[in-house]
């Protein structure tokens, strides 16, 4: 090989794309956002969690065995006695959170169940309150000679408004004088006697007066037998007022003529003039508060006077 044929070199120069201003500096940014998401993160977790759960976790991190050691299941236990704080961000307006609803019906059922069973118990304890009270009445007659007379015009029963007392006419023995309101002595007596016992329970009082079919003189268009029930229902409150009986118990006094008759086969029978005295349970006392004046009062059902309606036209209520 000849000495001047030189060889061919040839130079490969390999250049760095970049340099200090190439992609380096995406990877330090990717780094820096998820940094920032996890910041984020955490801002919202501690934001969303209850105060009692902040506190187990703080608890936790400053000393881990006393929580184990104290029998826990971990950070926010959740049987912890504090209460969490704030608003629950994980709820958007209008979101109801899985099995929130079966939890407030459940509640709602719970306590309307409670409620009826309060209610029951309440009725009970008030049924045998009222049938202690027929006892005492029925001892008061035997045991008073001025009343045994009479036991035959007095009968007394428990219906579905409560305890009635009521004093009936005889065909020789009537409690008022012949169309008056002005009672025999021996009405009066009566009235006085179950005035004072009455005292022995809280509930109210409702009075109503009965005649027979027979057309007072005058008709409907003057004196009549609505005046006349209305009249003698009050001259028996104001004996029972007389007698001791508190007169705060009358809810109501109400004159019916002879709309609801003790005998229905016989209108004109002594036995369908007669004074009404309902020692009333509280359902059927707040039955009566609720009346608007429009509508009659449907009367609980059983005993005489059972299933009728009160005429609101013809009622005089005692205020």
């Amino acid at each position: 090989m000849s000495e001047d044929v030189r060889p061919i070199v040839i130079k490969r120069i390999k250049k760095t794309a970049g340099g200090h201003h190439g992609g380096a500096w995406k990877i330090a940014y990717a780094d820096f956002v998820t940094a920032m998401m996890a910041f984020f993160l955490l801002m919202w977790l501690l934001g969303s969690t209850a105060q009692g759960d902040l506190k187990g976790i703080a608890d936790f991190f400053q000393n881990p065995m006393r929580v184990s050691q104290g029998g826990g299941s971990g950070a926010g236990d959740s049987s912890s006695i504090l209460q969490g704080g704030g608003r629950d961000l994980t709820r958007s307006s209008g979101q109801v959170k899985r099995g929130e609803n079966e939890v407030r019906d459940k509640k709602s059922s719970l306590k309307d169940a409670n409620a009826e069973e309060l209610r029951k118990a309440f009725e009970e304890k008030e049924r045998m309150t009222l049938g202690e009270l027929k006892k005492n009445i029925e001892k008061l007659i035997e045991s008073n000679p001025a009343l045994r007379q009479f036991k035959s015009q007095l009968l007394i029963d428990i219906t579905s408004e409560g305890l009635r007392i009521q004093i009936v006419d005889e065909q020789n023995r009537p409690m008022f004088d012949l169309s008056s309101a002005e009672l025999k002595p021996y009405t009066r007596t009566i009235l006085r006697e179950i005035g004072q016992a009455l005292n022995a329970v809280r509930n109210k009082v409702s009075l109503s007066g009965h005649t027979d079919a027979a057309q007072f003189g005058g008709g409907e268009r003057g004196f009549s037998n609505w005046e006349l029930s209305t009249n003698r229902a009050n001259a028996a409150r104001r004996e029972l007022v007389a007698g001791g009986m508190d007169e705060t118990k009358v809810l109501r006094v109400v004159g019916l003529s002879s709309t609801v008759l003790f005998d229905k086969n016989d209108p004109l029978n002594a036995i369908n003039r007669r004074i009404s005295i309902v020692v009333l349970n509280k359902r059927t006392e707040e039955a009566f508060l609720q009346e608007d004046g429009k509508e009659g009062v449907e009367v609980g059902g059983g005993g005489i006077e059972g299933g009728g309606l009160v005429p609101p036209a013809s009622t005089a209520v005692a205020r």
